[in-house]
């Protein structure tokens, strides 16, 4: 009875250090192949539209004369309406 319980003890013993270690190894994994949320903009230059005042990824945003936009309608209504006002 005695050696039933010591190996039953033993068995739950190793199977919480197994656990441990696996958990572990996820962990170590995750950080170093990094997660797919990690490629698209973490850790990037972020800019402001001009227009909507909206930050984007400095790679996905358009930059003419100067000022940086998330799209090339903003850009379009900024360029159209400061030429408005300059022509005033």
């Amino acid at each position: 009875m005695n050696l039933l319980i010591i190996r039953l003890i033993i068995f739950a013993v190793l199977f919480l250090v197994g656990l441990k270690l696996y958990r572990m190894y996820r962990q170590w994994k995750l950080d170093h192949e990094g997660s797919p949320a990690d490629s698209h903009g973490e850790g990037k230059q972020m800019v402001r539209c001009a227009w909507c005042q909206v930050h984007v990824p400095e790679s996905e945003a358009l930059r003419d004369k100067g000022e940086w936009f998330c799209s090339s309608a903003h850009r379009d209504r900024y360029l159209q309406e400061r030429q408005s006002d300059e022509s005033e």
